[in-house]
């Protein structure tokens, strides 16, 4: 047999991630082969993904960022059961990796982001997930991935990291930044449906219509005016609920619109994307 020493042991550990008892049973267990040890934590890995496949991993956290040239915002949710967890340093930076990959190599979905190489030994994502919950005995999954592109894009990680936004813009300089940056923070605070009232699906809009008209007939409003007082309701329900018709956090005297055209006429939101744990 071979003589494990607590060096070994530590390689292993920071190779996988894993705790120093389960890296030297494994080491025992292969007699100090490395290859092998990983593999057996791997299959560790597996059988308590598969023992945990129904619970349910609500916690975790959500991160953006933006590339360098700022033309594209990323952002993905990385899951987690507990939230002592997602507070975990080494849990962070596995979020941060996975993050960094999205924006490196561009998947075109959240399968293809998972299919990629996580550390260019031919182990992807989805294999590190499952190894990742060997690791830290909880569920653990990537269930959001959002991406968008624009000349100017900005990403908002709200404190906590359980809620994020992304937004682009049809104009970039740092004058717009600032701005998309303010519009970021109510896209995270309002939780708009849409960027205006043109974005809105159709279903939505009748949906309103129809709570609007059972409103009006509840309250007694004779027939006649009925039609009238429901699309009262949609034409409020879109100004409050569409990006660019709220009212600006910053100043609630001015619409996202207007205070976006006072910064550079004719800036618009061309995009967003907003998630929030829970």
């Amino acid at each position: 047999m071979s003589n494990i020493t607590a060096a070994d042991v530590n390689k292993l550990r920071k190779q996988t991630g894993a705790g120093m008892m389960d890296c030297k049973k494994a080491l025992v267990e292969t007699d100090g082969d490395f290859d092998k040890a990983i593999d057996v934590l791997r299959k560790q890995g597996q059988k308590i993904a598969a023992k945990r496949g129904d619970r349910d991993a609500n916690e975790g956290l959500v991160i953006a960022k933006t590339t360098g040239d700022s033309k594209k915002a990323v952002m993905v949710v990385v899951n987690c059961e507990t939230d002592f967890v997602a507070q975990n340093a080494d849990f962070g930076k596995f979020a941060d990796t996975i993050l960094n990959i999205a924006i490196e190599k561009n998947p075109a979905s959240l399968d293809e982001l998972k299919g990629l190489s996580f550390d260019g030994n031919g182990l992807t994502i989805a294999d590190k997930i499952i190894e990742q919950t060997g690791v830290i005995g909880e569920k653990i999954d990537v269930s959001g991935y959002e991406v968008v592109e624009a000349e100017q894009t900005i990403a908002y990680n709200h404190p906590g990291n359980k809620l994020a936004s992304i937004v682009a813009l049809n104009k970039a300089g740092e004058a717009m930044a600032d701005a998309g940056k303010q519009v970021a923070m109510q896209i995270a605070a309002m939780d708009p449906i849409a960027i205006d009232e043109d974005s809105v699906p159709a279903e939505i809009i009748a949906k309103e219509m129809e709570m609007g008209k059972e409103k009006a007939i509840a309250e007694g409003k004779p027939e006649n005016i009925v039609e009238k007082i429901a699309e009262g309701t949609v034409k409020k329900y879109l100004k409050e609920n569409t990006l660019l018709n709220q009212a600006s956090v910053r100043d609630n005297k001015k619409t996202v619109s207007q205070m976006l055209n006072e910064v550079e006429n004719g800036l618009t939101v061309t995009d967003f994307k907003r998630i929030m744990l829970g």
